[in-house]
């Protein structure tokens, strides 16, 4: 994969940050150049038609999976951890420059996944990604690498405008015909979701206390693929252990202290945090 990234300049970055603080999200356009995207796609392309990768890639043969294409096409977790194409763009100078600005402090990856999205799949409810992660003393970042053009049809996010602040909240339950995942988290009173539309190659960039989610892909024939990672700052005491170990700009493992609690929810919560995870 190319690393001669669109690398945003200073104007750029100053940009970003006023919207990413005001916001709780901005979108990088074209962070990934066209040939990075389908070397993503395509490697990915690759490991759905060669099956299960097990720990990370579980699918269910079609003839078996009830109708739900989610089945067929999962998401990847971590496929960094055996993937060298994943790797690489976990650590794409682009996306840690822009976290790194977004942070103000430097950069420590945890998270990897790949969504493919295909036609007819359900959406995610809205929620909060440092649920899943429980960083502290802070809070992580995502960055969501469109790899198909993205927009309400097929799938593609929605986020509620000023909620970076808002505390974490326990989940209530949501509608299964629409989430794949039972957690949600409702609206604040005077707040509205915001749909975000991007080209294959653009990042959206949020905070991990924004609340955001997605609806189902009602397109005939088109897939939703997104490339997802999360970032934390150097100086995070504690987090998740599933996110465990994290990777420096380098490509060194990390250890930091194990959260094993339940987070902002108790202990009860913690089996269907570990099952449902950080996911769009």
């Amino acid at each position: 994969m190319s690393t001669t990234a669109n690398i945003p300049t200073a104007a750029d970055l100053e940009s970003m940050r006023d919207s990413f603080h005001r916001r709780g999200y901005v979108v990088a356009r074209g962070l990934f150049q066209k040939n990075e995207v389908d070397q993503i796609k395509q490697t990915f392309d690759r490991i759905a038609a060669s099956g299960p990768v097990p720990g990370h890639f579980d699918p269910v043969p079609r003839q078996q999976s009830g109708g739900d294409p989610l089945k067929e096409y999962p998401r990847i977790h971590h496929p960094h951890r055996f993937d060298a194409v994943s790797r690489r763009a976990l650590l794409h100078p682009g996306v840690l420059g822009c976290v790194r600005d977004l942070m103000g402090e430097d950069t420590l990856a945890a998270q990897s996944m790949f969504y493919f999205k295909p036609p007819g799949a359900r959406g995610q409810a809205m929620h909060q990604d440092n649920f899943y992660l429980m960083v502290e003393p802070h809070t992580c970042i995502a960055a969501w690498t469109a790899i198909d053009d993205v927009d309400p049809e097929n799938g593609g996010l929605y986020l509620i405008d000023d909620t970076a602040n808002e505390p974490i909240v326990c989940p209530g339950t949501a509608d299964p015909t629409l989430s794949f995942t039972s957690h949600l988290v409702p609206t604040p009173e005077g707040k509205h979701a915001v749909p975000c539309i991007l080209n294959a190659g653009d990042t959206l960039f949020f905070n991990g206390n924004t609340i955001h989610g997605s609806g189902p892909n009602r397109s005939k024939g088109r897939f939703r693929r997104s490339f997802v990672c999360h970032y934390i700052p150097c100086s995070t005491r504690r987090i998740s252990r599933f996110y465990l170990p994290l990777l420096d700009p380098d490509g060194n493992e990390v250890m930091i202290e194990s959260n094993t609690g339940g987070g902002a929810c108790g202990r009860d919560w913690m089996e269907d945090v570990v099952w449902e995870g950080s996911a769009h």
